[in-house]
């Protein structure tokens, strides 16, 4: 019987096989105890970064690398995971203890590095299908803390404060995802146009910093795997310094019309179900964050999914091209339409 949340492997595909033996004789001179006849399998979740399950000596390991392929420029950051997972692991922000970083392209193709393997659940659907409602009460009570825990984390203390460039983090971000969205375009979408002028022309008075995490959502966790409190924060590929509330306009934008393959919380029952609405949602995130309010909370919702948007479209175009780390991103070709347009119609309804 399957498990929720069950996280399974199958054999590496063919576009993400790498040399084995190099790998295996690699790891043996730079992570103690890795020894013995090594097991490589892959995770399909994904569309970023090929992920691997190492089996080698007794002991579970995860491999992230870069895609093969031509790719985008500052994308598939594994270097920038392994830092922050670093820094990250005497915090009370649940991270895998990161291993070893190899930016040497001659080993296996490409930069990747290796952590332990976390056991666990994960949910990619963000409505957690076949838990019981206390379950995912209590995913959602964990996963709001976890979050706000990520944002108290005293960067300098820690030694990321070099991480990013705090200040004006907002608009150069619309102006990245804009310049990358153009990148990978394959057609017209007018509201992405639109977006890209309203965008910075309404940026929010709040400037807090924060270490941001750049994709929290439930797909991103692994849960407990005997009950539902998070057990370790995944995929920091797009962490950096910059504002907080980024981090929670992605996670509400979920609330927000028909934007995922993976599921939505805006036609549930949350109460059913055990899921916050956005409004408790973002009063638990304040009870957590210490915040009285959020001004235009609005704002960040309609930034994160023009960001997603742009994100959706260079997996897309990566499926096109043959480079994608997962099958699945032959199947985005109108996400990314459906998420400007329904960031468009919010700055329609709320400004």
């Amino acid at each position: 019987m399957s498990i929720p949340g069950q996280v399974e492997t199958s054999p590496v595909t063919e576009a993400h096989r790498f040399d084995e033996p190099a790998l295996a004789a690699y790891l043996r001179g730079h992570i103690d105890d890795f020894s013995g006849e090594m097991s490589v399998s892959q995770f399909q979740a994904g569309q970023s970064n090929p992920t691997y399950r190492l089996e080698a000596g007794g002991h579970r390991y995860v491999l992230r690398k870069k895609p093969p392929g031509k790719l985008l420029p500052s994308a598939h950051a594994v270097d920038r995971e392994f830092r922050v997972m670093q820094a990250l692991r005497d915090t009370g922000v649940p991270v895998p203890r990161a291993l070893h970083l190899c930016e040497d392209p001659d080993v296996i193709g490409t930069a990747f590095f290796v952590m332990d393997l976390v056991e666990g659940r994960v949910f990619h659907d963000p409505g957690l299908p076949g838990v019981s409602v206390e379950e995912r009460r209590h995913f959602f009570d964990d996963f709001i803390r976890v979050l706000a825990t990520v944002h108290s984390v005293d960067f300098n203390a820690v030694g990321l404060g070099d991480f990013g460039r705090p200040a004006g983090y907002l608009e150069r971000q619309v102006s990245r995802w804009g310049k990358q969205y153009e990148v990978s375009q394959t057609e017209d979408i007018p509201a992405m146009a639109r977006l890209t002028e309203w965008l910075p022309a309404h940026l929010p008075e709040d400037d807090s910093v924060s270490i941001v995490h750049g994709d929290f959502r439930p797909g991103n966790m692994i849960a407990h795997g005997s009950e539902a409190g998070i057990a370790a924060v995944l995929d920091w590929e797009l962490s950096t310094l910059g504002h907080p509330l980024s981090d929670l306009g992605y996670c509400c934008a979920n609330y927000h019309g028909e934007v995922s393959s993976q599921g939505n919380f805006s036609k549930l029952d949350h109460s059913a179900l055990g899921i916050p609405t956005e409004a408790e949602f973002i009063d638990a995130y304040c009870r957590h964050s210490g915040r009285d309010g959020i001004p235009d909370f609005a704002f960040y919702v309609i930034f994160s999914l023009f960001r997603s948007a742009a994100i959706i479209q260079g997996v897309y175009k990566r499926g096109l091209d043959g480079n994608a780390s997962s099958k699945q991103a032959l199947t985005f070709g109108d996400m990314a339409r459906e998420r400007a347009d329904t960031a468009w119609a919010l700055v329609e309804e709320r400004f």
